[in-house]
C-alpha cells in the first residue's frame, strides 16, 4: 500500500534531519517511476509523488543526494516543484539531478525555465546546447554553448562542442579555428589537436588531420583515443603496417586492451579502418567523453558524472563512456546503478566482455552472486584462456565460501597461465592453497603456498598464511614463527597480519606478547570481531579477566559468523576453561580473503 512505500521515505526523510529513527532503508537504487528497475515496488509512483508534501518530498530528495541517487533525488525535487513552482532552488536542485541521472530530456526542460530566471546560468546553457546540438540546430548550440564557459575545463569543454556545432553547420575550417583559438593550460593541446584533426578528417583535408594526429601522438602516445584516431588515419592514408606499428606500441604499455586488440586484427588483415566519429554529434560526445573520463581518475566525479551523462545523451552507445560511468559509480559505491550501466554495453562491442567481468562483481557485491558467477562461465565458456575472468569467478566463488569450486576454478587458471611471470602467476597458487586448505585439503594447500613463495619469496599474505597454518597445526613451529614476523615487518600496519603474529605467541604459550601484539592489532582494525575475540582468550590467559569479557562482549557485538556466536557467549558466560580452546583458534574467517590468520 501507499503509506508503507511513504513511510520508507518520510523515515529517511526524518533520519536525515537527525531525528532519532530506528528503521533507516538502505541503499536506493537508480530508478524513476518512468524507468522502474526490477525492485521498483520500493520506489513511489507518480500518484504517490502527489501525495507527498513540499518539505516531505525535499527532505526525501535531500536524502537521495546524500546516497547520490541521482534518479530518486530528481523524483522527489520534481515532486516539491510541482507543489512549489516559483521556488528557484527547487528547480535548480531537480535539473542538477535530472542530469546526474542521465534524463537530458526532462533536464532540458528544466534549463528552459531556469534561463527565463537566470540567464548567466551556465550548466543550464551547456545542457541547452547540447540537446540543440543533438537537434542540429548547430546556430542556438554554439550560442548557448559559448555562454557555458567558467574555468579552464569548462572552457575547453565549451570551444570543442562548439567547434564540432560549427562543422554540422557546414563551416569547418571556423570549427577548427574556434579550437585552435583556445589558450590555456599544457594539458590543452592534446585534446586541442585530437578535435580539430577529427574536424579536419570528416570534411576531407586528411592530410592536415594527418598533422594533427601525429602531433597529437607525440605529446602523448599512451592515451587510448589518441592512438586509435591516428592509428585508424594511417589504416586510410598510409599503410596498414604503419598502423599496426602504432597499435602495438600501445600494447607494449598496455597489454590486450581490447581495442587495440580488434585494431591489430583488423590492421593485420589490411583494412582501412573508419575515423573515430562521424558526425558532429559523434564528435561531441568524443568530447565530453574525454573530459569526462579524465576528470574520473582525478576525482572530479560531480562534473564528471555531468559531462559522461551527456556524452551519452549525444551517443548512447559510447562504450567508453558507458564504462567510465559505471566506474565512476563503483568509485563512490554504488555497484546497483554501476549494474544498470553495464547492462547497456552493446553486444557488438570489443568491451562488452570487459563489461560482463565488472558487471559480475559489482552483482556480487549485491549478493546477486548467482547472477554474476552464470556470467562469468558464459564468458570463461566462450575463451577458456581468459584469465581475467577465471579469476574473478575463483573470487568471488572464495568469498563466498565455495571451497571446493574456487579450487576448482583457480585450478582452470594455473593450467593456462604465461610461463615466465612469477610475480603475477604466485598469487593464483596462494588462492588455490587458500581453497585447498579450506577444504582440509593440507597437503595440496601447503604444496601450492610453498610454490607461491618460490615464485614470490617475499610476499607477506603468503608468509603470513603458510607459517599461521604451521604454528596452527604444532608444526615447523619456529620457520612459521619466522614467516609471520617477515609478514609483519613488510606489513607491519596490517591488522590481520599483526593478529597473527598475536595468535601464534598465544598457540605456543607466550601469553605476554600476546597480548602485546593483539592490542596492537586492535588498534589497527578495532571492529574486527576475530581480533576481539583473541585478545579476550589472551587476557584471560594472563589472568585479566574482566578485561577479557569486555573484549569478548564486543567480539559477540561486532557481528562474528554465526558458528562462532555460540563459543563467544559461553566464553562471557563461563570463562575459558585450561583445556579449551578459542573458536578464533582455527582463524577461519580470516582465511576466507586470504589475509591471514
Amino acid at each position: 500500500m501507499f503509506s508503507n512505500r511513504f513511510n520508507r521515505w518520510t523515515v529517511a526523510a526524518i533520519a536525515l534531519m537527525g531525528t532519532a529513527i530506528a528503521t533507516i532503508p538502505g541503499a536506493v537504487l537508480a530508478q524513476t517511476p518512468d524507468h522502474p528497475s526490477d525492485t521498483a515496488a520500493q520506489f513511489p509512483t507518480r500518484n504517490d509523488l502527489k501525495s507527498l508534501t513540499t518539505s516531505g518530498s525535499y527532505l526525501a530528495a535531500r536524502h537521495a543526494s546524500v546516497e547520490r541517487d541521482a534518479a530518486s533525488a530528481a523524483a522527489f525535487y520534481r515532486s516539491a516543484l510541482r507543489t512549489d513552482p516559483k521556488n528557484n532552488e527547487l528547480l535548480d536542485r531537480a535539473f542538477i539531478s535530472s542530469v546526474a541521472d542521465g534524463d537530458i530530456d526532462e533536464a532540458v526542460k528544466l534549463a528552459e525555465r531556469i534561463l527565463t530566471i537566470d540567464k548567466t546560468n551556465r550548466v543550464a546553457r551547456l545542457v541547452v546546447g547540447v540537446h540543440d546540438l543533438k537537434m542540429k540546430k548547430y546556430a542556438t548550440a554554439q550560442t548557448n554553448i559559448n555562454q557555458s564557459i567558467r574555468g579552464p575545463i569548462t572552457d575547453l569543454v565549451a570551444t570543442l562542442l562548439s567547434g564540432w556545432a560549427a562543422y554540422g553547420a557546414g563551416d569547418a575550417k571556423g570549427g577548427v579555428a574556434t579550437i585552435d583559438k583556445l589558450a590555456g593550460p599544457e594539458w590543452y593541446p592534446l585534446f586541442k589537436d585530437l578535435h580539430a584533426g577529427m574536424i579536419l578528417e570528416l570534411s576531407g583535408k586528411e592530410k592536415d588531420a594527418g598533422i594533427r594526429f601525429e602531433r597529437a601522438y607525440k605529446l602523448d602516445d599512451s592515451m587510448l583515443r589518441v592512438t586509435e584516431a591516428y592509428a585508424r588515419w594511417l589504416s586510410r592514408n598510409k599503410d596498414s603496417a604503419a598502423a599496426t606499428t602504432v597499435y602495438q606500441a600501445f600494447d607494449k604499455k598496455l597489454a590486450r586492451h581490447p581495442l587495440i586488440v580488434e585494431g591489430l586484427r583488423d590492421t593485420k588483415a589490411g583494412k582501412k579502418m573508419p575515423p573515430l566519429a562521424d558526425s558532429a554529434q559523434a564528435g561531441a560526445a568524443e568530447a565530453l567523453y574525454g573530459i569526462g573520463a579524465t576528470l574520473t581518475r582525478r576525482g572530479g566525479e560531480d562534473l564528471a558524472l555531468v559531462y559522461l551523462q551527456l556524452s551519452l545523451y549525444l551517443q548512447p552507445t559510447h562504450p567508453l563512456a558507458l564504462l567510465s560511468l559505471a566506474d565512476l559509480y563503483e568509485s563512490v559505491k554504488r555497484p546497483q546503478m554501476a549494474i544498470k550501466v553495464y547492462e547497456r554495453v552493446p553486444a557488438t562491442s570489443p568491451l562488452k566482455r570487459n563489461a560482463q567481468i565488472q558487471l559480475a562483481i559489482d552483482l556480487d557485491s549485491a549478493d546477486r552472486t548467482d547472477e554474476a558467477i552464470k556470467i562469468l562461465k558464459g564468458v570463461t565458456s566462450d575463451d577458456s584462456k581468459d584469465l581475467e575472468a577465471i579469476m574473478a569467478l575463483g573470487n568471488i566463488e572464495r568469498g563466498r565460501k565455495k571451497f571446493g569450486d574456487c579450487g576448482a576454478t583457480y585450478s582452470r587458471g594455473i593450467d593456462v597461465l604465461p610461463a615466465g611471470n612469477d610475480k603475477a602467476n604466485s598469487v593464483w597458487y596462494y588462492y588455490r592453497g587458500i581453497c585447498e586448505e579450506r577444504s582440509k585439503e593440507w597437503s595440496k594447500a601447503e604444496a601450492d603456498m610453498k610454490k607461491a613463495l618460490e615464485l614470490q619469496p617475499d610476499q607477506p599474505h603468503v608468509l603470513n598464511y603458510l607459517g599461521y597454518s604451521w604454528i596452527d597445526q604444532g608444526v615447523n613451529l619456529d620457520e612459521g614463527m619466522k614467516m609471520i614476523k617477515r609478514a609483519v615487518e613488510q606489513r607491519p600496519d596490517d591488522g590481520y597480519i599483526v593478529d597473527s603474529l598475536g595468535w601464534a605467541y598465544y598457540r605456543i604459550g607466550n601469553y605476554e606478547e600476546a597480548v602485546k601484539n593483539l592490542e596492537r592489532a586492535i588498534d589497527l582494525k578495532p571492529e574486527d570481531p576475530t581480533i576481539n575475540d583473541h585478545l579476550g582468550d589472551a587476557y584471560w590467559r594472563v589472568g585479566r579477566t574482566l578485561e577479557a569479557k569486555f573484549q569478548w562482549a564486543h567480539a559477540r557485538d561486532l557481528k562474528p559468523e554465526p558458528e562462532e556466536l555460540p563459543k563467544i557467549e559461553a566464553k562471557i558466560a563461563n570463562g575459558m576453561t585450561d583445556d579449551s580452546n578459542s573458536s578464533a583458534a582455527q582463524a577461519d574467517k580470516k582465511k576466507d580473503d586470504g589475509k591471514g590468520g
